[in-house]
């Protein structure tokens, strides 16, 4: 029997970089942090004199990296909002759309998108995006929660909004969007709990879960590579979006005394 209800689409609402940033500076956030940075250093090839962006909120990891490439820029969704970064430095942040990067054609050696995909409106368009800024041969790494994980069950922390992914939709996702997924790996397997005596196991966890439930990780960590010998098709679009500076100045009314 065939339904008749309308198609339901999931329209996931962007993490607000308040949290994100309040996530990373407490105890739990600065642990999945380091889980997620020394998983994602086996699948961090160097790149001499990269062009690296992050998209999303990637801000925590990018300051690990950056060391080696020619410029890195953090790229902040509008719906997140965003803050300067490095700190004590120039800006390098910038508030996009992304699905319109402000950037050329292949201009880009390496994308690292988190907190990002599984806040996209059309997850296509974002990595058709990324593919027409990413130089050829260009990698995109991309970390996403794992909807069988314990993380993307719990709303105390960024990983448990969005859309979560299997790796069978993230691989699907990507070659339909004329990637080539390559390594893999995976993160988070402690709870995601602020009691003391469990975050003191995190390292046991991380190192039991690899080996015996690796399919119930927190996140999944995929790289692929642009892919070149397949053309997309191209269509003009108009912007949907409208960007207005909030902390622009509107003046305030005077009164005058009389």
């Amino acid at each position: 029997m065939k339904s008749n209800s309308p198609l339901i689409t999931f329209i996931a609402m962007h993490a607000d970089i308040v949290d994100l940033r309040q996530f990373y500076h407490s105890e739990l956030g600065r642990l999945a942090e380091q889980s997620i940075a020394m998983a994602l250093s086996s699948l961090w090839v160097r790149l001499p004199q990269e062009r690296l962006v992050g998209l999303g909120y990637a801000v925590p990891f990018l300051d690990r990296f950056q060391a080696d490439t020619e410029r890195t820029f953090a790229f902040m969704p509008a719906g997140q909002g965003a803050v300067n970064w490095p700190m004590g430095s120039l800006s390098s942040t910038t508030l996009v759309f992304d699905e319109e990067l402000p950037l050329p054609d292949s201009s880009i050696d390496r994308v690292l998108m988190v907190h990002s995909l599984e806040f996209a409106e059309s997850p296509r368009e974002t990595l058709k995006e990324l593919w027409r800024v990413l130089a050829p041969g260009g990698r995109l790494i991309i970390v996403v929660p794992n909807r069988r994980g314990v993380w993307a069950r719990m709303e105390h922390t960024p990983f448990g909004s969005g859309r979560p992914y299997s790796r069978g939709q993230l691989t699907h996702l990507l070659r339909e969007t004329n990637f080539t997924p390559g390594a893999t790996a995976e993160a988070l397997f402690f709870p995601p709990s602020k009691l003391r005596t469990i975050l003191r196991l995190r390292r046991a966890f991380e190192r039991i879960g690899r080996t015996l439930w690796p399919a119930f990780s927190g996140v999944i960590i995929v790289e692929a590579q642009k892919r070149l010998y397949q053309g997309l098709p191209v269509a003009a679009r108009a912007s949907r979006r409208v960007f207005v500076p909030v902390l622009a100045p509107h003046g305030v009314p005077t009164t005058r005394s009389r």
